[in-house]
Formats: structure tokens, C-alpha cells, sequence
């Protein structure tokens, strides 16, 4: 294995200034830092880790958060796939690695984070139910930022769930519909992105005039396409004459139209949907789904900005950040034609 003091041999520079321009640390000239860092490309050096953390009292390791009990999706999810992509590759430019912190084994979060000795988390999507350590995870002192949790103390980013519920309910109602139902995701005291999705939908609704009804809204149990499928029979049941709905995930959406196809009702000619996250297949359904995508890379370059400077010194307010979603027609909405009653 290639060691510092080979490097030196073969540079003329002595093992301490190779340290430096290794590390990134110590006042060298660019040539000198320059002329090491390639010398040391060249022989195929590897940095020893655990050596360098010894050294420094650093792991130089950033823990992840990322459960998704509610979603069934694993790391296939549009969203928080594309999100840790782009999260790791910024964080390991800075020099970096991550781990991921469990709740499902013996330790806690707060737990599994001090035995690990990462030096900042990165919330992506927690386990619900765990407000009370959510909440220890602002208070201990470790930097942190969340994409998807509304937690007192930490710096959250999210996508304008509000505005893209509103913009949903001007979409629908632009194309003539009024009885029109909403298929909610599980809501949580701090996962807000049906909710908002709900208020912006209403929001819209008010300001038109068009009465907003609590039986036209209908709570799933997950995030997933048979939970859709059993929401929406439960919500077509009350109200066989709506017709469009705005469910507030693709998954979702995917199981309203396993119901509309297994029941005979023609999409969008007798019931228009519009769907939430750009999943994968939503292009490929019959027919394309309208729908939003959110702004991954934008969340993930911003979460892990706002963490490096929180990690080196640099405080940042416990604000929440929205950005917002892009809108995508595609053919599952249709102009409704209401008929006129005969005098």
C-alpha cells in the first residue's frame, strides 16, 4: 500500500508537507499542493480513513435518515431516489462519506448517530410515529437539515406542496369541473405535503365560489397504488358523480385508475385525475398521467449546502424553504361539458 512517505520519496518533499497538501490543510503554494496531489494520483495512493480519523477526532461520515414505512418503496421512490443521488454526490466532493441511521435496529437514531460519530444528518424521510426523538435530533447539537419533515429546530426544505395543490384546483376547474375529490396520503404531525396539497386545493375552491365539501376528500392508509384503489372506491362510493379527482401521489392515482378500468369508467372522457411526484410509469399509463414533479436536485444541492456550512461553523436559521413544483399536462384530464337542462 502506497503511504505518504512514498509519496515524499518520490515529490523531494518532506512526509508532513505531503500531510498538508493531502489533507487540504497548512499554507502551501498551489504548485507545491498541486504538483503532491498529482504525484500522489499517479502511484495510486488511497487516504486510510480510520487512520485520518484518528488523527483529527473526525469520522468525516454524515449520517441518513431514510425509512418510508408509509411510501412501500424502498430507495425506487421518484422522489428520494433521485434526492440521495444528488445529496451523495455533493457531500462526497467535499470529502464526505454517508451512512445510514436506522430506527429498526436495537438503537435509536439519536443512538446509532453517536455511535457512528457522524458528524451531521440529513433527514430524508423518518419513520412516523417518532416525534418525540425527531425533536431530540434538533436539540442535541449534531447539525441537521430535513427534506420532507416539518421538525422544531432544524432547517427543512420542501416543495411548495400549497401552490401545487392550488394550481391543481385551477387546472380541474379550468377544464370545467366542479364536483371534484381529493385522495389524501396518511397524514402525520410532521409530514405536511398532503395536507398542504389539501389547503392549496381548498384555497383555490374558496376563492371561486365552489363550496368545498369534507365527504369529496378521502384519507388513504399508505402512499401506495392498492391503498389508491381502496380510497377511491370508498370516496366513488359517496359520490358516483363526481368527475375528477386530484390524488395527492402517482401511486395513488395509478390505483384510481385500476378501479375507473376494473369498473368501466372511461379516463378522462367520465373521470379526470391528476396525480403528485412524476413517477417513473406515469408517461406510460393509459392514458399519460397530468401531474407534478418536484424539484429533487434543487432540494438535495440545497440540503446538503445548508449542512456543510452548518458543519464547519456557519449558522443557519431554523427556517423552512419552500421550492417549487413543475405542472405536466399530459392526457388524463379532459374538458368536462356540463349539460344543460331542457326547459
Amino acid at each position: 500500500m502506497i503511504t505518504i512517505y512514498d509519496i515524499a520519496n518520490a515529490t523531494g518533499y518532506s512526509a508532513p508537507t505531503v500531510s498538508k497538501a493531502l489533507n487540504g490543510t497548512g499554507h502551501l503554494s498551489e504548485t507545491t499542493r498541486n504538483l503532491i496531489l498529482k504525484q500522489a494520483r499517479e502511484m495510486g495512493y488511497e487516504p486510510n480513513s480510520a487512520a485520518r480519523s484518528l488523527t483529527t477526532k473526525r469520522t468525516y461520515l454524515i449520517g441518513v435518515i431514510y425509512d418510508d414505512h408509509g411510501m412501500q418503496r424502498g430507495f425506487s421512490h421518484p422522489l428520494f431516489s433521485s434526492m440521495l443521488n444528488k445529496f451523495r454526490e455533493n457531500v462526497e466532493i467535499a470529502g464526505y462519506d454517508i451512512i445510514f441511521l436506522s430506527c429498526h435496529t436495537k438503537m435509536s437514531y439519536i443512538a446509532h448517530a453517536a455511535y457512528r460519530s457522524v458528524e451531521g444528518i440529513a433527514i430524508i424521510n423518518a419513520e412516523t410515529g417518532l416525534h418525540s426523538e425527531l425533536e431530540d435530533l434538533g436539540r442535541m447539537g449534531i447539525p441537521c437539515v430535513s427534506t420532507n419533515a416539518l421538525i422544531p429546530g432544524i432547517c427543512t426544505i420542501l416543495t411548495d406542496n400549497k401552490q401545487a395543490g392550488y394550481k391543481a384546483a385551477e387546472y380541474l376547474v379550468s377544464m370545467g369541473h366542479t364536483k371534484i375529490g381529493f385522495l389524501a396520503g396518511p397524514n402525520d404531525a410532521y409530514y405536511y405535503a398532503s395536507k398542504d396539497r389539501y389547503l392549496g386545493f381548498c384555497q383555490y375552491l374558496s376563492e371561486k365560489g365552489i363550496p368545498t365539501d369534507s365527504s369529496y376528500y378521502e384519507e388513504c392508509m399508505y402512499w401506495q397504488g392498492q391503498s389508491g384503489q381502496d380510497g377511491f372506491a370508498r370516496l366513488y362510493k359517496r359520490h358516483p358523480d363526481i368527475t375528477a379527482v386530484f390524488a395527492a401521489s402517482d401511486l395513488l392515482a395509478m390505483g384510481v385508475i385500476k378501479y375507473a378500468h376494473s369498473h368501466n369508467i372511461k379516463i378522462p372522457e367520465q373521470l379526470s385525475i391528476i396525480g403528485f411526484d412524476d413517477d417513473y410509469t406515469s408517461e406510460y399509463t393509459s392514458p399519460r398521467l397530468t401531474t407534478f414533479r418536484q424539484d429533487s436536485e434543487s432540494i438535495a444541492n440545497l440540503a446538503a449546502e445548508l449542512l456543510l456550512q452548518h458543519m464547519v461553523g456557519l449558522p443557519i436559521s431554523n427556517e423552512l424553504i419552500h421550492l417549487p413544483a413543475t405542472f405536466i399536462a399530459r392526457d388524463s384530464v379532459y374538458r368536462h361539458i356540463r349539460k344543460q337542462r331542457r326547459k
